[in-house]
């Protein structure tokens, strides 16, 4: 494993996350009032961008498209395709595929950048 740079910090306001290739990964690398998360870009669920809509609160991350939620610490599964507009086609859908969690990279920063831990 090694440290890669994924950008500077100036360039990530508290409340935002973007999305970037670092070491040929897409990554979701945010800031909330508790620092740094990096994980995987595309939720688990159905793949959609985290970074166009997904919701940070409580430690977790929410995809848009069907509210499947993640831990930000472990990216432990917390809910699984709820899809509240009409519940039966969200649980429907999330048993159409697996239950995974989500990946996360450990991060830190260095030199005033913000670098991810990538294997």
């Amino acid at each position: 494993m090694s440290w890669h740079t994924a950008l500077k910090e100036s360039k990530l306001k508290i409340g935002k996350k973007k999305m970037i290739t670092v070491a040929r990964k897409m990554v979701l690398v945010g800031r909330t009032d508790d620092g740094y998360f990096a994980t995987e870009a595309l939720c688990r669920h159905m793949r959609w961008p985290l970074a166009y809509g997904g919701k940070v609160k409580d430690g977790c991350i929410r995809c848009p498209l069907h509210q499947t939620t993640h831990k930000l610490d472990d990216g432990e599964l917390v809910e699984w395709s709820p899809f509240p507009l009409f519940p039966p086609y969200g649980k429907l859908l999330g048993k159409m595929s697996k239950k995974k969690d989500l990946k996360v990279y450990e991060t830190r920063l260095k030199d005033g950048n913000i670098e991810i831990k990538i294997e």
